[in-house]
This record gives C-alpha cells, structure tokens and sequence, in this order.
C-alpha cells in the first residue's frame, strides 16, 4: 500500500450510504436511534438464596478454621475439612442462582 492511502480514522461506511442498507436489513427498519432488546423476563431470586449463599460460605470457612485451631469436637481431622469444602461448593452452587 502506498504511505499515504492509509485511512487513519473517519467514516465506517462511504459517504452517502446508510448503515442499515445492506441485505440483511429489510426485515427492520433502522431508526437511527439504538433501542436497547426488550428482555424476555426479569428474573428475581427468592429471598433464601443470598441467606444459603452467605450462610454456606461463612459455615465452611468457619468449620476449616475451627479444625485448625482444635476447637472441634475431637481432634483436627480431615473429615471437618472436607465438610467446610463441601460447604463451601454449596455456597458457591448457590450463587450461581443468584439473580
């Protein structure tokens, strides 16, 4: 390319046309102004699911700290630290039904 037929900015289509003149832009007229999609539903989670979420994940970071410290019943085992992950998943599952 030659140095100085190098666009360095201006217009996306040629002057005269219209952005919604191609083939694929029959089925809806363009406006001009952007118009956002209309959403399908709003979806708004029941009440208990934050309460599960936040709930969990304290409980589970709770249960893996206690069992560091040996503040559990017996001694630290991998039994409470496998149930503070679990609860912790479960949280996690829970926030992604958060809407």
């Amino acid at each position: 390319m030659a140095k100085g037929s190098q666009q360095k900015g201006g217009r996306a289509t040629p002057k005269g046309t219209r952005s919604g003149s191609g083939p694929s832009s029959r089925a809806m007229p363009s406006s001009g102004r952007y118009t956002p999609p209309i959403p399908k539903e709003h979806k708004v989670s029941p009440p208990w699911v934050p309460v599960v979420m936040f709930g969990c994940l304290g409980l589970g970071v709770l249960m893996i700290v206690l069992n560091y410290l040996n503040m559990l019943p017996g001694d630290a085992n991998n039994g409470y630290l496998l149930g503070g992950l679990a609860l912790i998943t479960i949280g996690f599952v829970a926030a992604t039904q958060y809407h």
